[in-house]
This record gives structure tokens, C-alpha cells and sequence, in this order.
């Protein structure tokens, strides 16, 4: 996607070069492109001027609220003792000042790069033009709300070497680049938008130390050590008047051991017991390790669907023989991809599934959003439980209705934007080295008597 260059920046060109050509024998010395993190005081220092000449000079200094912008032209004036003399044959020539360059983002139209791998070769290109695709059609709705954007995509395979397309003089205007898809592509990238001040959000997990050393970078994903850290707090803090007990499934391929140890150890740092057992324990074994006087919650220590059918095969013949025993579950995000097969026993036993985002199938905005997609591209998107075009849209919508509503003071912190997402909740919270995490999460809930409801953190 190309845009034409837009005329007024032409103009604004061609006048600032013949500016800057006049200055020579004007009663300024120069024209300077301020640089990021440059002050009032190290401008004149360096020009071996006073603040107050560099002031006359730029009699817009003294308005107040005036802040020095990265990429503002302001004039240098001659020191005291250089400064030329005028003369009848050499009159000063007072130079045609630039049209002015809109540089607050909040004022003009939003520049947007996307850096992702967009092909058919395999599954990461394909998911990836589906979510680009939900970014597209985002920019149309904020279009529609009087929001402008200069999309441009560029193809960045696993292979790529991504510095080739950071040369591309359109990637250094950007406003936001959202990307990349790969860890070993995140080094350079980062450097690129700190030395150029752009906004970056990466839209997947990446494991890279550069992902939170930054103002300038936004992440949505937690890895899984957080990701276990954030759901395993969340578990203890809302079932505190729960007795927990982690079922050993024998599933060796599991990667769910993480999880079920971080809560044992929450609770134990709380004083609180807690019981284990195993699907092939004993029916009498098994029953000792529930509660008859507090609500038990059962936490597996696998995801798959086959532990999941026998767990529950096992669970509810402990109800039949055990009247007045109350077992609910905390599932995994996994879990959503089994409502066809397990959606029954999801509600029988209280289910609560945490994730970072959710769907509901029968929402308005659901199917909304599935109608436009069909109209937009004649085909239907793919069947993952995380509809990429969906986090697609959530995420170019979240992010850059906040950059119009804030600017570069926006920091995605809750309740900023006002937006209701489709499928991923965002907000973000400052990292120890300085960068932006997301820290949304839900829980989704299917409850005895068969609703589903979203709790949300």
C-alpha cells in the first residue's frame, strides 16, 4: 500500500529550502531541526549565544505553554560579534517563514506501519494477513468517526532481515509501527523507534529484553511466566473461601506444571491448605482430599480434552455419592476451543477459564464484525479460538484512537480510550525497565445455570 505524497508536504519542502538558503545573509544565521531531548539553554550553548538572543530570535518562545518539539525549525541567530552589518546595497532580506508543519498527531492524520509477515506460505503469514486485515478494517471505522490513517504494510518474513525495511525512508514517519512477529527481529526494530520516537506495538508474545527497556514500546502479550504469575494471583485473590485441590492427570507432554505450582505456592505463603490427588487414585482416596464444609475448586494440572473428560467422568460421580459437595474448576485458556464437546459439563461445574481474550459466540458484536468481514474480503475468517482479525481490529482501534485522543502522552492505561473490545481487553501498565505491558485478563465464566458471563481484571 503506497499513498501518494501529500502536496502540502512538497510545499512545505521547497519552502524550507529556500529558507534556509536565504538565512545566509539574513539576521539569523541559520534555521535548526531541533533533535530529540534538546533544550532551550544546550541550543544556545552549543551556538555560543545567550538564551535571551535565542529568544528575540524566536519571539514564539515567549508564548506561554511554548514547548521545544523534536523536528521544530527555530532560527540561530549570529553572536553579538559576528552578526553582519546591513548596508544600502545589501539590504537584509527577511526570509518567507515556513508553513507551519503540524507536528501534534493529535491534529492531523495518524501514520501507521505495519511490520508482519504477510503471505500465503505458511500458518504465521497467513494468520498475519488476517490480522492485518482487521487493522484495515479498524482504520475504516475511525474513519467514520472523523479519525484519518496512512497505512503502509511491509512484508517481514521469519527470514528477513528487518533492517532492509527500516531503510525504507516511509518507516522513520511513522507514528506507530505494529510488530514484529519475531524475537530475533526485535533488537534492531527497537533501536530504530527510540533513535526516531515512534510508537511500537508488538501484537504477540515476544521474548526479547528490548520488549520492556522503552517508553516507546507497547506489548499485549505476557509471556508464560507472567502469564502464570498474573492468573495464579488472580486465583488465590478470588477464591479465598475456597479449598483448593490440584489433580495430578499424568499427562507427561503438559506444560500446565508451572501454573498448578505457582498457586501451591501462594497458597502456602498464605497459610492456607490445600489437597492433591490423582485421576487414578481410588474412589475412597480421591473423596478425602474435597471439603464437605467450603466450596472446593478443582484445578488440573493439564489442558488437553482427554484428562479434561475423564476429570470430569470422575467429578461427578463424586457428586452422586457425596450430596451437598460443591466443586467448581479454574480451566485454562485452552479450554474455550472444547465448548462443543464440554460445554455441559462447563456449566455443572461452575467453570472458570482465565485468558487474555474472549469472543462470545452469540454477541451482537460478533456477528457484526463476522458480516463485515465476509463483505470486505468474500470469505470467512479462520477457525482459530482467537480470531486474528478480531485482535487485528481490538488493537489498531484501542491504540490509535488513544494516540488521537492523547497524542504521545498516551500510555494505554485503563479506562483512557473508553473502548469496548471485541475479543481482546488492553490496557497497559509501566514494566520495571520502563516499557508498557498489557496486564487485561478475564475470566470467563460458565455458570450453573447456563450463562457465561466475563469478569474482568
Amino acid at each position: 500500500m503506497k499513498p501518494s505524497v501529500k502536496f502540502f508536504l512538497l510545499a512545505w519542502l521547497l519552502l524550507t529550502a529556500a529558507d534556509m538558503a536565504l538565512a545566509q545573509t539574513a539576521a539569523y544565521k541559520e534555521l535548526h531541526k531541533v533533535k530529540r531531548k534538546e533544550t532551550i539553554f544546550g541550543i544556545a550553548r552549543d551556538n555560543g549565544i545567550t538564551v535571551e538572543e535565542l529568544i528575540k530570535a524566536n519571539p514564539e518562545m515567549n508564548t506561554p505553554g511554548y514547548e521545544l518539539r523534536k523536528g521544530d525549525y527555530i532560527k540561530i541567530p549570529y553572536p553579538a560579534s559576528q552578526r553582519p552589518a546591513a548596508t544600502a546595497s545589501a539590504p537584509i532580506t527577511v526570509p518567507a517563514k515556513p508553513e507551519p508543519v503540524v507536528t501534534d498527531i493529535r491534529q492531523r492524520e495518524l501514520r501507521v506501519g505495519v511490520m508482519l509477515p504477510l503471505h500465503n506460505v505458511n500458518g504465521d503469514g497467513k494468520r498475519m494477513v488476517e490480522y492485518y486485515r482487521g487493522i484495515l478494517m479498524a482504520c475504516d471505522s475511525l474513519k467514520k468517526n472523523g479519525i484519518s490513517t496512512d497505512v503502509r504494510a511491509w512484508n517481514v518474513s521469519e527470514e528477513s532481515d528487518i533492517r532492509t525495511f527500516l531503510s525504507d525512508e516511509h518507516a522513520a514517519d511513522r507514528d506507530v509501527i505494529i510488530g514484529p512477529l519475531y524475537s530475533k527481529q526485535m533488537k534492531p526494530l527497537a533501536e530504530f523507534v527510540e533513535q526516531n520516537d515512534i510508537r511500537l506495538l508488538i501484537p504477540f508474545s515476544i521474548n526479547s529484553p528490548e520488549a520492556a527497556a522503552s517508553s516507546n514500546i507497547f506489548q499485549v502479550y505476557q509471556n508464560g511466566i507472567a502469564v502464570n504469575e498474573a492468573f495464579s494471583n488472580r486465583l488465590v485473590q478470588r477464591f479465598k473461601d475456597y479449598h483448593v485441590v490440584v489433580i495430578d492427570c499424568n499427562d507427561s507432554t503438559s506444560t500446565k506444571g508451572g501454573f498448578t505450582t505457582a498457586v501451591r505456592k501462594k497458597l502456602e505463603a498464605t497459610g492456607r491448605i490445600y489437597s492433591i490427588t490423582n485421576l487414578r487414585s481410588t474412589e475412597t482416596m480421591f473423596k478425602k482430599c474435597f471439603s464437605t464444609t467450603e466450596p472446593n475448586l478443582v484445578v488440573l494440572n493439564t489442558s488437553r480434552s482427554a484428562e479434561l473428560s475423564i476429570a470430569f467422568a470422575k467429578l461427578g460421580g463424586l457428586l452422586v455419592n457425596t450430596p451437598g459437595l460443591q466443586i467448581s474448576m479454574f480451566g485454562y485458556p485452552e479450554w474455550l476451543m472444547y465448548t462443543r464437546t464440554h460445554l455441559e459439563n462447563f456449566y455443572k461445574f461452575d467453570v472458570y477459564i482465565p485468558t487474555t481474550y474472549y469472543m462470545h459466540p452469540t454477541a451482537t458484536a460478533t456477528a457484526r464484525f463476522q458480516q463485515k468481514y465476509r463483505w470486505n474480503f468474500h470469505q470467512d475468517m479462520q477457525a482459530y479460538h482467537q480470531r486474528y482479525a478480531v485482535t487485528g481490529f481490538d488493537h489498531a482501534y484501542f491504540f490509535l484512537k488513544g494516540l488521537h485522543m492523547y497524542g504521545k502522552q498516551f500510555t494505554g492505561g485503563k479506562g483512557m480510550v473508553g473502548y469496548t473490545p471485541v475479543q481482546t481487553p488492553l490496557h497497559f501498565e509501566r514494566t520495571p525497565g520502563g516499557g508498557w505491558q498489557n496486564t487485561a485478563m478475564l475470566f470467563v465464566h460458565y455458570t450453573r445455570d447456563n450463562k457465561t458471563e466475563t469478569i474482568s481484571y
